[in-house]
C-alpha cells in the first residue's frame, strides 16, 4: 500500500471518488471562515489502543488536494499504539486540512479498527498450524485497503475477486447439479494455474469433493465435532477451510479441529473503527 506505483494504479481513483463524494462543489463551511491560504498544523492522536493501518493513506489524501502539504509520521503501519500517542503532525494551507480531514479519518480508522480486530483473533492462532483468511465481505470500493488492513493485523487474504480463484458455493453446485460435476465442469473450464475449492455442508459432500480432486474443501457451517470427522475423511488429499460465522468470540471451538485455513468475514464487515482525531490545528 505504500509502494507508490501500487498507490498510483489501484489507490488514487478510489481516494479521489471519496473525495468527490464529501466535496460536491465546494467545502462550504471552510470558504466561509478561511478565505486566503494559510499554512497550518495539525496533530494526529489516537484516542485508544490498536494496531495502525493505513498511513500511506492517510497522507495520499492530502496529498491528492495538494501536493505541497506533509506528513510527518511517528508511527507506521503494523506499530501498537496506545491512546494519547501523537501519530503524526500535518503540515499545509489550513482550507486543505479542513477539506480532507473527515475522508483521511475514514480511511485510517476503518483500516486500523480492521487492523486490530484481526491481530486480536490472530493471537489466538498462534503456535498452531492454521492461517486466518478474510472473505470477500467487504465494503463496496473499499476492498483494497481492508484486505491490506488484515494482512497488517496478522491475517492472510483469501480470493481478492472472482476473477482470483474457482470456489463452488451452494447455489454453483445448484446450478451444476452436484458436487463432482460443478468440480468436473471447474476443471474443464478453468486455466491450469487455478486451484478448485468447492463449499461442502456435510460428509458426504465431502466425500464427493475428495472424490472429484477438489483442491481446497471448505467446511462450511459444520460443528467442530464434524468438521474433526471430515478432517480425518480427507487424509491431507486436499486443503482444508473452515468456514461460517466465525468471530473472536467463537473460534476457540475450532482451533483444535486441524484445518489449514480458518476464514471470517468478521474481519471486515463487523471490525469497530479505531477512534483516531485530528487535534490542535493552528496557524504557523
Amino acid at each position: 500500500m505504500n509502494n507508490p506505483i501500487t498507490t498510483k494504479l489501484n489507490v488514487d481513483d478510489l481516494i479521489l471518488q471519496a473525495l468527490k463524494e464529501d466535496i460536491t462543489s465546494e467545502d462550504i463551511t471552510t470558504n466561509a471562515v478561511m478565505r486566503k491560504p494559510c499554512l497550518g498544523q495539525v496533530d494526529l492522536i489516537c484516542k485508544q489502543d490498536g494496531i495502525v493501518a493505513g498511513m500511506g493513506v492517510f497522507a495520499r489524501v492530502f496529498e491528492l488536494l495538494d501536493d505541497t502539504v506533509k506528513v510527518e509520521a511517528y508511527v507506521e503501519d503494523g506499530d501498537l499504539v496506545t491512546s494519547g500517542t501523537r501519530m503524526a503532525v500535518v503540515t499545509g494551507d489550513i482550507r486543505v486540512l479542513l477539506s480532507g480531514e473527515r475522508t483521511a479519518l475514514n480511511y485510517l480508522q476503518r483500516m486500523s479498527g480492521i487492523a486490530t480486530y484481526t491481530h486480536s483473533i490472530a493471537v489466538l492462532l498462534e503456535g498452531s498450524k492454521t492461517k486466518l483468511l478474510d472473505t470477500r465481505k467487504t465494503t463496496p470500493n473499499m476492498r483494497i485497503f481492508e484486505k491490506y488492513a488484515v494482512k497488517v493485523g496478522g491475517g492472510c487474504n483469501h480470493r481478492y475477486n472472482l476473477s482470483d480463484g474457482i470456489l463452488l458455493k451452494d447455489n454453483h453446485i445448484g446450478a451444476a447439479g452436484s458436487v463432482k460435476k460443478a468440480i468436473e465442469m471447474a476443471k474443464e473450464y478453468a486455466p491450469f494455474v487455478r486451484k478448485i475449492e468447492v463449499e461442502v455442508e456435510n460428509l458426504d459432500m465431502v466425500k464427493e469433493a475428495v472424490d472429484a480432486g477438489a483442491d481446497i474443501i471448505m467446511l462450511d457451517n459444520m460443528t467442530p465435532e464434524m468438521m474433526k470427522e471430515a478432517v480425518v475423511l480427507i487424509g491431507g488429499r486436499a486443503q482444508t477451510e473452515c468456514s461460517g460465522n466465525v468471530t473472536k468470540e467463537n473460534i476457540e471451538r475450532y482451533l483444535s479441529v486441524g484445518v489449514d485455513f480458518i476464514s471470517s468475514g468478521a474481519l471486515t464487515h463487523s471490525a469497530p473503527i479505531m477512534d483516531i482525531s485530528l487535534k490542535n490545528l493552528h496557524a504557523v
